[in-house]
């Protein structure tokens, strides 16, 4: 049986987004079908309308959400209807190297549901991390499900399916920011201002803030922001050096994706520190920097995938710690819309207008 539901789809390469019937199938083996009750518009969505990602076209877009399980597959163990679980793009295998090593957060053989999900004349769809929540009902593997305290708010939950898990991740468990520490985050929409949460909640002293919008660096200061630097006025690297006795940052977040900022945060890093790139480049970026200068300044560079989270591990808990009054995540929650908004969404994100527009369906 199919489930029919709407759907926001990405037809072409830089195309508007468009309203379309969705089949969604009953889930088979490993397979589980979630009724979708909210999902953020994320920056990566725009990246797969744009063809940034892949040409797999038609995406079923949305992948940043939360909702309740409808049923699971035959086989789906620790899973069951009516659980509310979010959706992570990160269900990890359990046999790769990573996984045997004991790294599930590197697992190489992550998985989604075997079935597709069709247009109404049998088209195939691509889910966006392999999950398409911008419909009311989706088809995930089981593994992408984590089950998390259901009094938690669904359009906060969702949040952390993505991009405020990427940023409290490079802070918390990429970067191991830990107290004392002097961070500087260098892009503060809402991956950067997650970074900044995270830092001041592991007890940095000193967290610096890097954008070219006052109004972003305005919001900064709201999750824990002690400096704003805006890098159209001022030299970034001066700056963070200046604010930090001369010596630069002990960790450099770049939150952006752009070799330009990623050089700077290279530069604005004490001597041994870290450097994390969790903004996203496009292919056809290059990074030139000079090779004595990477072996003579020492230190850590380093990516971070999807906060290098461990969803069975870090949602649970990062729930727990909302509730409990200690992690504002609905300070990300800039607005909510329903499916037809996400076009304009996408345009308030570009102008720098919002943190997070969340479709609650």
């Amino acid at each position: 049986m199919a489930h029919e539901v709407e759907g926001v789809i990405a037809t072409e390469a830089g195309a508007p987004v468009s309203i379309a019937t969705v089949l969604v199938p009953d889930p088979g083996p490993g397979e589980a079908l979630v009724s979708v009750q909210a999902c953020g518009v994320c920056h990566t969505d725009l990246h797969y309308r744009e063809g940034g990602i892949g040409s797999d076209f038609p995406y079923l877009l949305g992948h940043e959400a939360a909702g309740v399980v409808d049923a699971v597959g035959p086989d789906v163990t620790g899973l069951k209807q009516g659980d509310f679980v979010i959706l992570n793009w990160r269900a990890v295998c359990g046999q790769c190297r990573a996984c045997l090593r004991g790294r599930p957060w590197y697992c190489f053989a992550t998985h989604n549901a075997a079935q597709k999900m069709t247009l109404a004349d049998g088209t195939p769809l691509s889910p966006a991390l392999g999950i398409g929540a911008f419909a009311a009902m989706t088809l995930v593997a089981a593994g992408q499900c984590t089950k998390v305290n259901p009094t938690i708010r669904p359009e906060v939950a969702g949040l952390l399916g993505c991009g405020v898990m990427a940023g409290l991740g490079a802070a918390l468990n990429t970067a191991g920011v830990s107290r004392g520490d002097s961070v500087a985050v260098i892009g503060c929409g809402g991956v950067g201002d997650a970074a900044i949460l995270g830092s001041s909640l592991a007890g940095a002293r000193k967290i610096i803030a890097v954008d070219v919008d006052d109004r972003k660096l305005d919001w900064a200061r709201q999750f824990g922001a002690t400096d704003t630097i805006n890098s159209a006025a001022a030299d970034p690297v001066e700056q963070i050096r200046s604010l930090t006795e001369g010596n630069g940052a002990d960790i450099v977040i770049e939150a952006v994706g752009r070799p330009e900022t990623y050089t700077q945060a290279f530069y604005a890093r004490d001597l041994a520190g870290t450097v994390v790139l969790v903004g996203v480049p496009n292919p056809q970026m290059r990074l030139e920097l000079p090779l004595l200068d990477v072996f003579g300044r020492g230190g850590t560079l380093k990516s971070s995938w999807y906060g290098d989270c461990l969803p069975t591990r870090d949602f649970p808990m990062l729930v727990d710690l909302h509730l409990q009054g200690r992690l504002p995540l609905d300070k990300f929650v800039s607005e909510t819309i329903p499916l037809t908004g996400v076009e304009e969404a996408f345009a308030k994100m570009q102008r720098g207008e919002v943190l997070r527009s969340v479709v609650l369906l």
